[in-house]
């Protein structure tokens, strides 16, 4: 199940972000982020959350901040259904395309993003500080699908 994640779930997002990467937004960060009402939230669970998704949508673009799985619940379809559910929120927010950047390295969320329709757009050079040095940020878009009604 997937639903909304409000300012009261940012210690759950906090914790859920902590678990899938090395170094984790605060609570408070991720409060400051829900602060702006443009900003949005969605949280996977079933018995145990298992990920959410931050994103905002405004002005007819959408952005993904940031995609937290936690280890025991990767490749089993939770990224791509927050993605998914994401880009779907963001299409009712009013966006027509939704970006996001990934780290070069990051071969699996690169081919998730791609399977789910993102391609190449850009290129930050020395984005990401990595422990074997700076990694290259590939941003990556698409265009959200018009519901035909």
């Amino acid at each position: 199940m997937i639903e909304a994640a409000g300012l009261d779930g940012c210690e759950l997002l906090a914790e859920l972000h902590a678990r899938a990467f090395d170094k984790p937004w605060s609570a408070s960060e991720i409060s400051k982020l829900l602060e702006n009402p443009a900003v949005f939230a969605l949280i996977s669970r079933d018995s145990e959350p298992r990920g959410f998704v931050l994103a905002w949508a405004a002005a007819g673009d959408a952005e993904i901040l940031t995609v937290a799985v936690v280890p025991e619940a990767r490749r089993r379809g939770v990224g791509a259904s927050l993605v998914t559910s994401a880009g779907v929120a963001a299409l009712v927010r009013g966006a027509a395309s939704m970006h996001l950047e990934v780290a070069e390295d990051n071969d699996a969320a690169r081919a998730l993003y791609a399977k789910l329709g993102y391609e190449e757009a850009g290129r930050r050079a020395a984005y990401y500080a990595g422990e074997g040095g700076a990694v290259d940020a590939i941003v990556m878009r698409r265009t959200l699908p018009r519901p035909v009604v």
